[in-house]
């Protein structure tokens, strides 16, 4: 077999990658669930386990020739205790979406009950979504936040569980900008006898960092995205007692996947080990400083953020009151126009379609990771004020592209892009 590179083999293939490359140094991420993974990492992704099968668990496969993936898996496995003090760890899901499915598959039965946090107030498509599998699988019912505080209301959720007697209920949000209490989660669980699953996709490497609470060995599960502020291989982590650990492995394999994707074990295998150092506690206090700076800006601009602030590394912006002409789609699509990438988003209360939405998320793991520090984080929030504010003008258009390009050359993700680039 003649080895050839992506170049000579798919010339159009690599002009969009070498393009995507351009796009991520030219734009400042602020999607939430968004990141930049290391040179490391993505050489991990890029390995020759992407020809390995590995069906089964370090041990205990499916298939010979396993011992190096063995190894890496076990890398994984062990990191991954380490960082959250775990018991019980799954590396192998796909997704955060597919640790949920495999927890669900695991503990339920199909047409038993899920209690859950609105979509439209923060909460996920996995959590129990009419268009999810977990919707169609599940009976599901949803709390909500309080409507003028845009905080959870722990009175109201415990009055719910206990009229709708879950099975499960689920914490742990998409677009929840304050700490979540997992304790008084817990507790409503005991009171009605249900599973508790927390779901810290988002926030992962915060709570690896110690710079938000852990649900871990208070929730009997919890799960997550291991590519958003941990910053590793892209895919899913199911974490929880040792008792829950066989049944959880059967609801991945052969319950929900087959063959795990070993190259992506390896960049978490990697991803965990930068996480285990000393400065990546500095990153994730960072992030969440940034967060809070950029949230401060947007506030004195006259923005309304919802539950008035952010204790982690988000801020849900909602227009309707600053700007009740401008949807979360509109502003979404001007700042794209220069060079600022976040998403539309509803916000509690919601009365537009969530493909139009009233509010904007930003989030700030992926502008810290460039090196962004609260005075950057400051400009960011004035460019994002000066774009929704003036819709539509060419000149402050203009004036903004220039700042975020500014911003991007002197904070340049891969130093050497010849490191990234396919050949």
């Amino acid at each position: 077999m003649n080895y050839e590179t992506v170049r000579e083999v798919d010339p159009e293939a690599a002009d969009a990658l070498a393009a995507e490359v351009e796009r991520q140094q030219d734009t400042l991420a602020l999607i939430a669930s968004e990141n930049h993974v290391s040179e490391a990492v993505l050489e991990a992704q890029s390995s020759v386990l992407t020809n390995k099968y590995a069906e089964g668990y370090p041990g205990s496969r499916y298939y010979g020739g396993c011992e190096h993936a063995d190894t890496v898996e076990q890398l994984a496995i062990d990191r991954a205790r380490e960082l959250w003090g775990a018991e019980y760890v799954n590396v192998q899901p796909h997704s955060g979406s597919q640790a949920n499915m495999a927890v669900y598959l695991a503990m339920l039965e199909p047409g038993e009950k899920i209690l859950s946090l609105d979509l439209t107030h923060g909460g996920h498509l996995s959590h129990g979504h009419p268009a999810n599998f977990a919707g169609q699988v599940y009976e599901v019912e949803n709390y909500e936040v309080d409507p003028e505080g845009g905080r959870l209301d722990f009175e109201a959720i415990r009055d719910h569980a206990g009229e709708f007697d879950p099975d499960m209920i689920v914490s742990g949000f998409s677009a929840y900008p304050r700490e979540v209490d997992w304790e008084a989660f817990q507790a409503i669980a005991d009171d009605v006898d249900a599973y508790h699953l927390s779901d810290i996709a988002h926030i992962t490497g915060l709570v690896a960092a110690g710079v938000h609470d852990s649900p871990v060995g208070v929730a009997d599960f919890v799960t997550g995205s291991t590519h958003k502020t941990i910053r590793s291989g892209r895919g899913g982590i199911i974490m929880a007692d040792e008792e829950y650990g066989d049944d959880i492995d059967k609801a991945i394999i052969p319950g929900t996947q087959g063959g795990p994707l070993m190259h992506n074990v390896a960049g978490k295998a990697v991803g965990f080990e930068e996480a285990l150092q000393p400065e990546f506690e500095a990153y994730a206090e960072q992030t969440v400083a940034n967060a809070k700076a950029l949230g401060a800006h947007l506030e004195k601009h006259g923005f309304s953020l919802v539950s008035g602030g952010t204790d982690n590394h988000l801020v849900l912006v909602d227009l309707r009151d600053s700007h009740p002409e401008v949807t979360g789609k509109e502003a979404e699509e001007a700042l794209e126009e220069v060079g600022i990438v976040l998403n539309a988003n509803t916000v509690p209360g919601e009365t537009r379609s969530p493909f139009v939405a009233s509010g904007i998320r930003v989030g700030t793991p992926a502008i810290t990771t460039r090196g962004f520090d609260e005075d950057d984080a400051e400009t960011v929030g004035h460019c994002i004020a000066e774009i929704i504010d003036n819709i539509g003008d060419d000149d402050v258009k203009g004036e903004v592209a220039e700042i975020v390009q500014e911003l991007c050359e002197a904070n340049p993700i891969y130093e050497d892009e010849s490191e990234v680039l396919v050949s």
